[in-house]
């Protein structure tokens, strides 16, 4: 890999079109209440490293923040604006070096910066300009979001890694570009890992690993695990190096960290409440959940809340089933492996939102009342982690969104037609993305156009794919006949009919 613009990252292969909800400011409402710190302004936002731009589109439209971001792949830059014009908002996007960006003179100071997975793949003078930049321009009260692969969870796997990116540069051919070497560089692996040398014997899940990667997108795993620069690191290394940007752990984005039962035994439970200090006590709790990637939530200057005032803002969190309650899973994947979930408490809340009609956590206590307050802000916490649950922003930014995320909703539709790169949609209910299929927003484009019948839909669905050459591919197989094809859309748009368009009417996006 060469050290020209690229800076030794992949840039002959595009991101792909993902949407991670961790950078929706929305989400930060309900783990900073459950710790008790204090809510951050809702207004200016930054992306560094925004990729393809889905995230920052999506969160533009559906919320009351302005965006601003760069990425340095200009064609990934490109399709950001595309599509950011359609949020009704300025665009602030950029294709600049992240030197070049945070020496700019018109960029303002921001209420949030997101930095998703882009700390891991870049080189440390390029952390040093993303520090200074957030010393400079988060604002005191303002809150940064930084994912990255994390020790020890990446510790036995890193030789392997750097193994194959060592066989993709001197072994693979230039002129095959990186996907073939990629799948080069895997098949090599395989064949090494089949002689059973002593490093595997040492480490025996690294099979596994390698048998996930060989079924990955090779788009993603040319940016997880082929750039130059590619550093896990310790959480106390992360909080050293963020020290001069005068920010202080908050919590993880991830939910689901919050709820000890899930991830950590009695045991454990117990040996870090022994621990005095906070900052040490989550580089120990990394050792014992094996963590291998951390999303977390930083504050500068960071405040308590009382227990008075926490204590109302719980109460008023509002919350939305987004799924059917058939579908919630009475279990959930923690550190630990799967845990049951307790059926008393959680199938009565599960029932009360099912109607997919927000309710505040006040609400939820009122209505079952036999279950004390403790007990429904950990089931929300969890239920929310699992992607059952969506906390939502207040009626008037609703109000104001909603033609935004109209607006761009009706772009991305129309780019389904033609593919399945995209498959989110923004729902100015949750101020971000929502998971919408390929042939579920060509549905959603039918009920735009009148066509009020799930076998109008199928028929509309299948004279764009028959146009195109395209066939559905099911279990394994290509359905060739138009009779096969037909039938199958039949069977997916009745079941959109009766499972996710309520949903998706609730989210504002239908």
């Amino acid at each position: 890999m060469s050290n020209s613009w690229t800076s030794g990252y992949v840039a002959d292969i595009g991101y792909t079109y993902g949407y991670y909800t961790e950078l929706n400011p929305v989400r930060i409402r309900l783990p900073f209440a459950y710790h008790g710190i204090e809510l951050p302004p809702n207004g200016l936002a930054c992306e560094l490293g925004f990729g393809q731009g889905l995230s920052t589109a999506l969160h533009a439209a559906g919320s009351a923040s302005d965006w601003w971001g760069t990425d340095f792949n200009p064609s990934q830059t490109a399709f950001a604006k595309e599509i950011f014009q359609f949020t009704g908002r300025s665009s602030h996007l950029y294709d600049q070096a992240f030197e070049e960006f945070c020496n700019r003179t018109d960029v303002p100071e921001f209420d949030f910066i997101g930095l998703h997975g882009i700390w891991s793949w870049i080189s440390d003078e390029n952390r040093k300009v993303i520090v200074n930049f957030i010393n400079k321009k988060l604002k005191v009260g303002g809150v940064l979001y930084i994912s990255y692969n994390t020790l020890p969870g990446w510790a036995a796997f890193a030789p392997m890694r750097h193994l194959m990116t060592e066989h993709a540069e001197i072994l693979g051919s230039e002129g095959r570009g990186i996907v073939s070497r990629i799948e080069g560089a895997l098949d090599f692996a395989d064949q090494m890992l089949s002689t059973n040398p002593l490093f595997v014997r040492a480490n025996p899940l690294i099979g596994d690993r390698l048998k996930k990667m060989k079924e990955q997108n090779k788009h993603y795993l040319a940016h997880e695990y082929f750039n130059r620069d590619w550093h896990p690191m310790h959480f106390a290394n992360v909080a050293e190096w963020l020290e001069p940007a005068k920010v202080q752990y908050a919590c993880s984005a991830n939910y689901l960290d919050a709820v000890d039962a899930v991830n950590l035994t009695q045991e454990q439970q117990a040996f870090l409440a022994t621990i005095p200090d906070p900052m040490f006590r989550q580089t120990v709790r990394d050792f014992m959940v094996n963590q291998q990637f951390r999303k977390d939530y930083w504050v500068k200057g960071i405040r308590k809340m009382s227990p008075l005032s926490q204590a109302e803002v719980l109460r008023n969190v509002r919350v939305l089933l987004c799924t059917t309650k058939e579908d919630v899973g009475l279990k959930v994947n923690g550190a630990l492996g799967e845990a049951a979930l307790n059926e008393d408490v959680y199938v009565p809340i599960i029932n009360f939102l099912s109607d997919h009609k927000s309710k505040s956590l006040a609400e939820i206590h009122s209505k079952l009342n036999n279950l004390t307050f403790a007990q429904v802000l950990q089931a929300v916490m969890v239920l929310s982690g699992a992607g059952y649950v969506t906390p939502i922003q207040d009626d008037v930014t609703v109000s104001k969104s909603k033609r935004h995320t109209q607006t761009i909703n009706n772009h991305l539709i129309g780019k389904a037609k033609a593919s399945n790169d995209i498959q989110y949609l923004s729902s100015p209910v949750t101020g971000g993305g929502f998971p919408v299929t390929r042939f579920q927003q060509l549905f959603l484009q039918c009920i735009a156009d009148g066509k009020k019948t799930p076998h109008e839909w199928a028929q509309f669905v299948w004279s764009k794919l028959d146009a195109q050459g395209q066939r559905i591919f099911k279990d394994g197989k290509t359905l060739e006949s138009a009779e096969e094809n037909i039938q199958e859309l039949m069977a997916q748009a009745n079941q959109f009919a009766a499972k996710q368009l309520p949903i998706l009417k609730a989210l504002q996006i239908a």
